[in-house]
């Protein structure tokens, strides 16, 4: 039985009927899927639903209008969903992609564009969407029915030649309003047929708060929660949205009032966040600093929320802001709660996300706005549109490429290598850069972002897209992969080629042709330097030029033909086996097809022969690459809780965390467990089905992922020997 502050038993009952019921819908979604390697995205599978909508000739939906009319008609085809045990109505029915094809015309690329890309194996994100975050303020607000009203307002006072932009969100919201009524009759039926006096009062409850809802703003903690829930479905439905807000602040002023009005105990409360997080794991952020930095914004919400997370027991992309001042009892208890889960919030940290911001050129208190609410990024709710976590820039390949120039030189240097390596890094980046000129051209007329305009500052005030520049920050994120593979493969070179000549360049092109085929001793040999991560390593300088390298390209000039500026990141996200597939054998010793590294992390065993706590080493080897403009490159600690506990256990996490914060860190994912469970996991999944892991920033059922995303997890974990 888990640890709790809840006392009213029959809350606590049907929290937990909410989490077998979670497990049940995630049982019948592996039955068909038999696996899904992203967060567990809140949907119902039900192989008897089937939608169907207009679409150009090509089989796809585009533009405002169209998208807003497909939206609306499976808003009104998708089983009304009431969870007796939830206080809130609503799921969205899918198959882990959007509700139907929408996409952008693939003629707008050029076709040496498309062959940049292939080439260094680079993922472009010219077509992304969703990464930026709401502002549920304006939605909490007006309501549903408030929101339409503005949308007409604003059309009515632009009064544009082409109405499309405004149509097409109106058509949405009205959907969304339908659905709502559809939700509430649903919960009306079933008040009528259960005999569950208890069940009939909460059924009636859903029915009478979605009714108001339809056209009405949210009156009370319960129906503001209500409405997320509402946002959230829809968000999903188009695109897999999931970012939210910084949760505890957003509910705070509600919970206080009905909390002086004697409308909600603590345990109530929590009941509804938990129905909430059923409902759907978008990413929501707790505590941090206030914009102009006076004070710690944790409050009794934060706490509830925090128990909601633990209680239920699923996967929940909640994180945590740490700063100086941060609420030590906040801090410790969800540390405590991830040592006895396996997981929990990850760790948002204020130095390098936020005055990695300000070094762009924007005030610190824009900064402190910004809010971890995906993956691994950060993005000021209804005001920035930056596209983080769309990008992968391979320098892995930069670097192949680099080697493949100097085989025919005479003279071979490692100095030669570089300048070749940043060539193709600057290929890669001014292609990605060039692709955005495109997204920006186009998006708003192929896949607008018709389901967050509404929850954006100045979108429908100004009838643009916020990829267009309907909101007023526009800083687009290129992320950087395999610095690791990288730094260490110039290292293995600098000391065993350029130094103790113990191999020469030809003999190292024949090992790496031949993958390794007949040269065991030399690949040991070339792998086992003092890799990055290690203390005093020369791979270190190398990961630091390489990350200098990427970022200058990066920094150098925005996009070509707008000039919209580009903030460097390091994310590799969990595709490291994807992005190894086709890059063949390199000087680290890495076989052709192997992983390259995760993010910006040193490679598994890189500490075994240092007797010390490797999470620090790890940490600092981290925070000595950070891009530093205040974008993510996420630290991965899986520990050990029996080495844990003997290092100092809570006390060593929390100096662990704070330390890296003040290096310049921006984010900790931190997995708890013993090394008895994980492996058991990893061999038979079905013999820990809950067991809940944060895979790279988010958090998913362990048996849901793929064999591939579960290693990663065992070769990150950190246990003595």
């Amino acid at each position: 039985m888990k640890t709790t502050i809840l006392r009213d038993e029959s809350i606590l009952a049907l929290i937990r009927r909410l989490h077998d019921d979670k497990m049940t819908i995630n049982r019948i979604k592996l039955e068909h899927f038999h696996q899904y390697n992203t967060d567990d995205h809140g949907f119902i599978y039900d192989p008897d639903f089937h939608f169907t909508c207009e679409t150009d000739e090509d089989g796809v939906v585009r533009g405002a209008v169209p998208i807003g009319k497909a939206l609306r008609k499976y808003l009104n085809e998708i089983p009304a969903y009431v969870n007796p045990a939830s206080a809130l109505a609503g799921a969205w029915y899918g198959a882990l992609s959007s509700f139907a094809r929408v996409e952008f015309d693939p003629a707008l690329v050029p076709q040496p564009l498309r062959d940049t890309w292939k080439k260094y194996d680079t993922y472009s994100g010219w077509d992304a969407m969703n990464h930026c975050a709401p502002d549920m303020n304006i939605g909490l607000e007006l309501g549903w029915g408030g929101l339409k009203r503005k949308i007409e307002y604003w059309r009515d006072f632009n009064a544009p030649a082409d109405t499309s932009f405004y149509d097409g969100e109106l058509e949405y919201v009205a959907g969304v309003q339908e659905w709502v009524a559809r939700l509430a009759a649903q919960a009306r039926a079933m008040a009528d047929e259960t005999e569950d006096a208890r069940e009939r009062k909460n059924l009636e409850e859903i029915a009478e708060m979605n009714e108001w809802l339809i056209e009405n703003p949210p009156r009370t903690l319960r129906e503001a929660c209500q409405f997320i829930a509402h946002f959230q479905t829809i968000d999903r439905v188009y695109f897999l949205g999931g970012a939210l807000d910084q949760l505890d602040e957003l509910l705070r002023p509600w919970y206080e009032r009905d909390v002086k009005r004697g409308l909600v105990t603590d345990d109530e409360a929590v009941w509804y966040i938990a129905s909430l997080f059923f409902n759907d794991t978008h990413y929501s952020q707790i505590a941090g600093l206030t914009p102009d930095g006076s004070r710690d914004t944790t409050s009794r919400m934060s706490f509830l929320i925090l128990e909601a997370m633990h209680v239920l027991g699923i996967p929940c992309n909640l994180a945590l802001r740490v700063h100086d001042g941060v609420n030590r009892d906040l801090m410790r208890r969800s540390l405590e709660y991830i040592m006895e889960d396996g997981s929990g919030v990850s760790y948002s940290l204020n130095v390098g996300t936020e005055e990695g911001f300000a070094r762009g050129g924007y005030p610190e208190q824009l900064g402190r706005m910004r809010k971890k609410v995906g993956c691994n990024w950060t993005v000021i709710p209804g005001v920035e549109y930056a596209l983080q976590d769309c990008t992968r820039a391979n320098l892995a390949f930069a670097f192949k490429y680099a080697l493949d120039d100097l085989r025919g030189e005479s003279e071979r240097t490692l100095e030669k290598l570089f300048g070749r390596f940043a060539f193709h890094t600057g290929v890669i980046v001014d292609s990605i850069k060039q692709g955005y000129d495109i997204h920006y051209e186009n998006k708003f007329r192929n896949r607008p972002e018709i389901v967050l305009n509404p929850f954006m500052h100045g979108c429908i005030e100004r009838g643009l897209d916020c990829s267009q520049g309907g909101v007023d920050i526009l800083d687009l994120n290129i992320d950087g992969i395999g610095l690791t593979t990288v730094a260490d493969s110039f290292a293995a070179i600098e000391q065993r080629v350029a130094e103790e000549k113990r191999i020469s360049w030809d003999e190292m092109y024949r090992a790496l042709d031949a993958n390794w085929e007949n040269a065991e001793p030399l690949r040991l040999m070339m792998k086992n330097i003092e890799r990055f991560g290690a203390p005093h390593s020369r791979s270190d300088k190398w990961a630091v030029r390489v990350r200098d390298c990427f970022v200058a390209a990066c920094r150098n000039g925005g996009t070509p033909r707008h000039n919209l500026p580009i903030t460097p990141g390091m994310f590799s996200h969990g595709n490291v086996y994807l992005y190894g597939r086709h890059l063949p054998a390199t000087p680290n010793g890495r076989f052709d097809g192997d992983p390259i590294c995760h993010s910006n992390e040193p490679d598994p065993g890189f500490a075994r022969s240092y007797n010390t706590f490797s999470p620090s080493l790890k940490a600092t080897a981290v925070a000595l690459v950070q891009p530093g403009y205040g974008n993510s490159s996420p630290l991965h600690l899986d520990v050990d809780t029996d080495m844990l506990a003997k290092e100092g256990g809570v006390d060593a996490l929390m100096a662990l965390i704070h330390t890296h914060n003040h290096m310049g860190g921006t984010l900790i994912n931190l997995n708890c467990l013993s090394k008895e469970t994980l492996m058991e996991a990893h061999a038979d999944p079905s013999t820990h089905p809950d067991l809940v892991v944060r895979v790279t920033g988010y958090s998913a059922f362990f048996a849901s992922l793929s064999k591939d995303y579960r290693q990663q997890v065992v070769d990150r974990f950190l246990a003595k020997g």
